[in-house]
C-alpha cells in the first residue's frame, strides 16, 4: 500500500478523492538585509587610506578607512615641546627645594622659604599632569581617525575617495548586516492569511541552489505601503547573493479543494497528459490538466477527472 494526502491505495488502483492544500500565491520578494549600518567618521579631516571597496565582507572593528588631521599633528608637537619645559621646570623646582631643605637644616634659611620651594615642586608637577593630559587627548583624536566597522556584513556603498574631506560624524561606507532575510510584499487582499511562522517555497534555481528552497516567515511589519503587506522570511543560504536581487516565492493565500494523484499514474505522450480511467468495459486514456507538483509523488490534476474516479497504471 502507498500514501498520499492521507488517503490510501493499491499498487495497481488509486481512488480520486479531493483533498485540501495551500492555495499558493506568486509574488516576488528581494533579498535584504535586516539592518544596513553606517561606518561614520569620528573626525573631521583628509580621508588618508580606504582599505574597503563596494562588495567587500568585513568584520566586526576592522578599519576600513584612515582620516587624517594635520592640525592635531601640529597641536601633538605644540604639547610635546610645552612638556618637555615642565618636565625641565620640575627637575629644577626639585634641585631648588632639595638645596633649601639642607639649608633649612642649619638654621640659615626661614621656614617660609623651605615651604615656597616645597609649593614650586608642586605647581611643577600638577602643570606636567595637565599637559600629558590634553597631549593624551590630542593622541586619542589622531586614533579616533581609524574608522570601525561597526557591524560585520557586506559593504554596501562607498561614498568617498582617497583625499576627499569629510566631517565629523559623516558616513564614509554602508554596511549590510549578514543577517539577510527576503522581503515580501503580498497584496492587501491576501494579508489575512498570513501568519508568523508559516512556510514560503521559492524556486532555488533563482538562487542556484536546489531546485525547491523553503524558508520561514519571520517578521510581518504591521503598516500597509501602497497596497502591500510586508513581510521578513529567513531562509538559508541568503547571505552568498546580491543585496537587492528579486525572487520568485509562493506564499500561502488561503486553503483549496483539489485533486491530487501519484506521479506514475500519469503519463505524457506528444506533450499531452492522460491517466487511465477504470470503467467497465475496461480502462480508457483520459487527457487532463496537469498542476504543480504538490509532493515529491503527487502532481495536481486540474481538470479531466472527478471524486470518486479510479485510475490504473
Amino acid at each position: 500500500m502507498l500514501s498520499l494526502g492521507g488517503r490510501a491505495f493499491a499498487e495497481d488502483t488509486f481512488t480520486v478523492q479531493p483533498v485540501t492544500v495551500a492555495d499558493e500565491k506568486a509574488v516576488f520578494a528581494t533579498v535584504e538585509s535586516a539592518n544596513v549600518v553606517p561606518a561614520r567618521a569620528r573626525i573631521g579631516g583628509t580621508v588618508a587610506e580606504l582599505a574597503v571597496r563596494q562588495g567587500d565582507r568585513v568584520e566586526r572593528g576592522q578599519v576600513i578607512a584612515t582620516v587624517g588631521d594635520e592640525k592635531l599633528v601640529l597641536q601633538l608637537r605644540a604639547f610635546d615641546a610645552q612638556i618637555a619645559g615642565l618636565k625641565a621646570q620640575l627637575a629644577q623646582a626639585n634641585i631648588d627645594l632639595d638645596r633649601a631643605q639642607r639649608i633649612y637644616k642649619t638654621g640659615a634659611i626661614p621656614k617660609q622659604q623651605l615651604d615656597q620651594a616645597q609649593t614650586n615642586v608642586d605647581v611643577a608637577a600638577n602643570a606636567l599632569k595637565a599637559q600629558t593630559g590634553q597631549r593624551d587627548v590630542v593622541q586619542q583624536q589622531l586614533a579616533e581617525g581609524q574608522v570601525l566597522a561597526p557591524t560585520a556584513g557586506r559593504v554596501l556603498t562607498v561614498p568617498v575617495t582617497t583625499g576627499t574631506v569629510v566631517m565629523s560624524g559623516e558616513p564614509l561606507a554602508t554596511i549590510a548586516e549578514q543577517d539577510f532575510v527576503l522581503r515580501i510584499r503580498v497584496p492587501e487582499r491576501h494579508a489575512r492569511f498570513l501568519k508568523v511562522g508559516d512556510p514560503i517555497r521559492l524556486d532555488g534555481r533563482d538562487l542556484g541552489l536546489a531546485d525547491v528552497e523553503t524558508g520561514t516567515i519571520s517578521l510581518i511589519y504591521p503598516e500597509i505601503e501602497d497596497g502591500r503587506v510586508v513581510a521578513d522570511a529567513t531562509v538559508p543560504g541568503l547571505s552568498d547573493y546580491f543585496v537587492g536581487e528579486r525572487i520568485r516565492v509562493w506564499v500561502s493565500g488561503g486553503d483549496r479543494r483539489t485533486f491530487i494523484v501519484p506521479a506514475d499514474y500519469v503519463t505524457t505522450r506528444f506533450g499531452i497528459d492522460y491517466v487511465k480511467l477504470q470503467q467497465q468495459g475496461g480502462a480508457i486514456d483520459v487527457p487532463v490538466q496537469r498542476g504543480r507538483e504538490t509532493v515529491p509523488s503527487g502532481i495536481e490534476i486540474l481538470s479531466g477527472i472527478g471524486a470518486g474516479d479510479v485510475l490504473v497504471h
